[in-house]
């Protein structure tokens, strides 16, 4: 469970798997970016073409393990990524949310799906 489970826990577990599987020589940077993107790209296929309704409606149904399923795969790819070049996964949430704080201030985001160059 997310509450029960670290990101260094995770780090581990994805390290071992592929280690025992000698799947590392697969995994550079390049190849991983590209899994992030393929598996991203997964999690949209079942909304293409689909009101926001029918989207909630699709995460309600028989589609959702499938959909979870994908949703881990580009968790695990981010894993994979963040573990073999060092990320911490944390620090750099955090960073990008203060980035984006600062461009998206409260008083002017709120409500507004504009983007921070839109702001007048």
């Amino acid at each position: 469970m997310d509450g029960n489970t670290t990101i260094s826990e995770l780090k581990r577990e994805v390290r071992r798997f592929n280690r025992e599987r000698d799947w590392d020589q697969f995994h550079g940077a390049k190849d991983l970016a590209i899994a992030i993107s393929l598996e991203a790209a997964e999690v949209l296929e079942p909304f293409v073409y689909k009101s926001d309704k029918q989207a909630d409606e699709i995460m309600k149904g028989r589609k959702r393990p499938e959909i979870e399923d994908e949703i881990a795969d580009v968790f695990w790819a981010v894993i994979m990524f963040a573990e073999r070049y060092e990320v911490d996964l944390s620090t750099a949430l955090r960073k990008k949310m203060k980035k984006t704080a600062l461009r998206y201030p409260i008083e002017r985001a709120r409500g507004s799906n504009k983007k921070y160059t839109e702001y007048a």
